[in-house]
């Protein structure tokens, strides 16, 4: 069994001063709005309703972490899965997302516990312009990128392939890069992507 699928939600958080001490390693999804970081979350730990995704893109404008116990250690964690705000959604007026803004740049810049990010990228719709000034603000912290190029079922094989070849040419200038088709009502791309975050949170656990 994943070391994923132990994950448990630990908190919701507004603020940075919020979140638990750091410590343990910590994996990211971060990615625009409805572009299916919930559902990945949710495939990837094997539960339905871990990470909630609203009905309403833009909606969810908390980090909510999830806590992965360590079987050798009681009350102690291996790593958490963190669940990033949504970006780009129109609808958010701009004081609003210029908060949303600082909480999600703070973590990604800030936050030394962070051992890896997982960029999900909607494969119909490409990088974006967001995408990409995201990318280019990753990019000075040397922490290593999952892109998961979700809904790839949408995709021909052919055709997913040339999307995941042009966003590494997008990305090139992200040194520790990897990009793969997902999808989670298919399952394609779990098994790699599992074994990239296993490996950020705790190696020693991984067969």
């Amino acid at each position: 069994m994943s070391i994923l699928h132990r994950a448990r939600f630990t908190i919701s958080a507004a603020q940075l001063s919020q979140l638990p001490p750091e410590g343990p390693p910590e994996v990211c999804f971060v990615g625009r709005s409805n572009a299916g970081k919930s559902s990945a979350i949710n495939v990837l730990t094997n539960q339905r309703r871990l990470a909630f995704s609203s009905k309403t893109p833009g909606r969810t404008r908390l980090i909510n972490m999830f806590g992965i116990p360590d079987p050798l250690e009681a009350d102690a964690q291996l790593g958490y899965l963190v669940d990033l705000p949504g970006y780009g959604y129109a609808a958010v007026n701009r004081q609003e997302k210029q908060q949303w803004d600082q909480v999600l740049g703070g973590y990604l810049r800030t936050r030394n516990s962070l051992a890896g990010i997982v960029l999900v990228i909607d494969i119909r719709r490409g990088l974006t312009d967001l995408d990409l000034q995201l990318a280019h603000w990753i990019a000075p912290t040397g922490r290593p990128v999952l892109v998961l190029l979700t809904k790839a079922d949408k995709f021909a094989y052919g055709k997913r392939i040339q999307a995941v070849a042009a966003a590494r040419k997008q990305l090139k200038d992200i040194g520790a890069l990897h990009a793969l088709p997902f999808s989670a009502t298919h399952r394609i791309g779990i098994e790699d992507a599992t074994q990239h975050i296993e490996n950020w949170i705790s190696p020693q656990f991984v067969p």
